[in-house]
C-alpha cells in the first residue's frame, strides 16, 4: 500500500467507493482461504496452518468491521479499531494455549500439505496486499487493514519455512515454533491497533472541552 490515498494533512477515513469495492474483494478472498486452510490444517495435522487459517478469519472479521463503520463518527471508528485489537489479542492467546497443549500430544504434521497450502495462502495474501496497496495510511480503522495484510504475508512465509523444517527434521517442533511466532504476531498487531485507537479516542476527549 502506498501513499496518495488522501489529501496532504488529512487522514484517510475510507470514504471512497473504490476502497469499499477493494475491501469486499479482500473479504471474499480471506473468508474462502479460512475455510480451505482450516480443513487442510486438520488433514495435515499442522498447528501452523490452523493458526494461519485463524488469521484469515480474523482478517475477514477485521475488514468487515472496517467496511461497516466507514463514514461513522471518529469515536465509532476508533472504538471499532479497539474491538479489532482486542479480538486479535484473544486470537493470539488462544493459539499460544493450543500450541502449548499440542506440544504434548501432536503427531508430526504432513510437510507436503503444509508447503502447498502455505504457498496458496501466500498468493492469496499478496493478492490482497496488491488490491489494497493504495490505502496504506489512514485512521485507526483503515490502518488496521494494512497491519493485518502486512503480517499475513509474513505468516505465510513462516508456514512454508515450518514445512521445510518438518520435512528436513521429521519433527513437529518447526511447526509448533512457527505457530507460536504467529501467535506473537497476532498480539503485536493488536497492540499496534490498540495504541492508535486509544490515541484517537484521547485526542477526541482533549478536543471536547475546547469545542464546548
Amino acid at each position: 500500500m502506498g501513499g496518495g490515498c488522501c489529501a496532504s494533512g488529512t487522514r484517510f477515513e475510507g470514504l471512497s467507493p473504490d476502497y469499499k469495492r477493494r475491501l469486499w474483494l479482500v473479504i471474499a478472498i480471506n473468508a474462502a482461504m479460512f475455510l480451505f486452510e482450516m480443513g487442510a490444517g486438520a488433514i495435515a495435522g499442522s498447528r501452523a496452518l490452523q493458526a494461519d487459517a485463524l488469521d484469515f478469519l480474523g482478517d475477514t472479521f477485521t475488514y468487515g468491521i472496517t467496511l461497516a463503520v466507514i463514514g461513522a463518527p471518529l469515536r465509532t471508528r476508533a472504538l471499532a479499531a479497539f474491538v479489532k485489537g482486542v479480538s486479535l489479542t484473544l486470537m493470539g492467546l488462544w493459539v499460544f494455549g493450543a500450541t502449548a497443549y499440542y506440544v504434548l500430544v501432536l503427531e508430526v504434521p504432513r510437510a507436503e500439505v503444509m508447503g502447498i497450502v502455505g504457498f496458496l495462502a501466500l498468493a492469496a495474501n499478496l493478492t490482497s496486499v496488491l488490491i489494497l496497496l493504495r490505502y496504506k495510511e489512514g485512521d485507526a480503522n483503515v490502518r488496521s487493514v494494512w497491519v493485518c495484510s502486512r503480517n499475513d504475508a509474513i505468516g505465510n512465509i513462516a508456514v512454508m519455512i515450518a514445512a521445510l523444517g518438518v520435512w528436513g527434521t521429521a519433527s513437529r517442533w518447526p511447526d509448533l515454533i512457527v505457530a507460536g511466532i504467529m501467535a506473537g504476531i497476532f498480539v503485536m498487531s493488536s497492540l499496534q491497533i490498540l495504541r492508535r485507537s486509544v490515541a484517537e479516542l484521547r485526542n477526541l476527549e482533549a478536543a471536547a472541552p475546547r469545542q464546548a
